[in-house]
């Protein structure tokens, strides 16, 4: 017959310290990722050409942006302003707008694009 465990006797499993996320706002991804992408830590998003990596951090930023007033940035070394606002405006944001809600930020008409 087994004897039944008394409080001291079971062993509690040890807690595992997690790391501090950031959520995305994107649907699934926040799910998937068990609370969204790791804060204060870069996230390098790889891939061939067309596969979303922009749109993915186009997304991830906006949203940061619009709904948790989380600052960002994006590098982009093929796409222009003009492109990525326009990858922007097809998710219903509008980014003259996010540039204007802080003052800190430089706009599209005061950066110079790259000739």
């Amino acid at each position: 017959m087994a004897k039944a465990r008394t409080q001291a006797q079971v062993k509690t499993p040890p807690k595992i310290k997690t790391l501090s996320k950031a959520p995305t706002g994107i649907a699934g991804l926040d799910e998937l990722t068990r609370g969204g992408l790791p804060r204060g830590r870069p996230t390098l998003v790889s891939g061939r050409a067309g596969c979303g990596k922009s749109v993915l951090g186009l997304e991830f930023l906006v949203r940061g942006a619009a709904q948790f007033g989380e600052p960002g940035v994006i590098v982009s070394f093929e796409e222009t302003v003009e492109e990525l606002a326009r990858n922007v405006a097809s998710f219903g944001f509008d980014l003259d707008d996010l540039w204007g809600r802080s003052a800190s930020c430089s706009t599209p008409s005061s950066r110079s694009s790259p000739a």
